[in-house]
């Protein structure tokens, strides 16, 4: 699976489990880590494990699975690294204290309606 389509199905996963304020930031000019970020908030630890959860069952029915993931236990940032594609699952006050939209700021934030066509944004 190519890298954009990879991030597409991750972020469809979390916009269909009710993810809060995703976002998909292109880091492939930047760094050789990654082509994307997604990054996405729940409202609880037991919804970011929960959506981590859901990216991780519907990729594994693609076979897709993560090179590695960490975060699991603590549940206020879950990462799950796709190798092209890094997923970040935060609760709203880590999201806010690594706020890693500034950190990346020089990245593309692209528009979630190239991710999810039916998205007005």
């Amino acid at each position: 699976m190519e890298a954009k389509q990879l991030a597409a199905a991750i972020a469809a996963s979390l916009d269909k489990h009710k993810a809060e304020d995703l976002r998909v930031i292109g880091i492939g000019e930047l760094s050789v880590i990654a082509d994307y970020f997604v990054i996405a908030t729940g409202t609880s630890s037991t919804q970011v494990k929960s959506l981590a959860d859901y990216v991780e069952t519907e990729l594994k029915e693609q076979g897709v699975e993560p090179l590695r993931q960490e975060g699991y236990a603590s549940s206020t940032w879950v990462l799950m690294d796709y190798g092209d594609v890094v997923v970040h699952i935060f609760t709203q006050q880590t999201r806010g204290f690594y706020d890693l939209e500034r950190l990346w700021k020089d990245g593309a934030q692209l528009p979630l309606s190239d991710f999810l066509p039916e998205a007005d944004s």
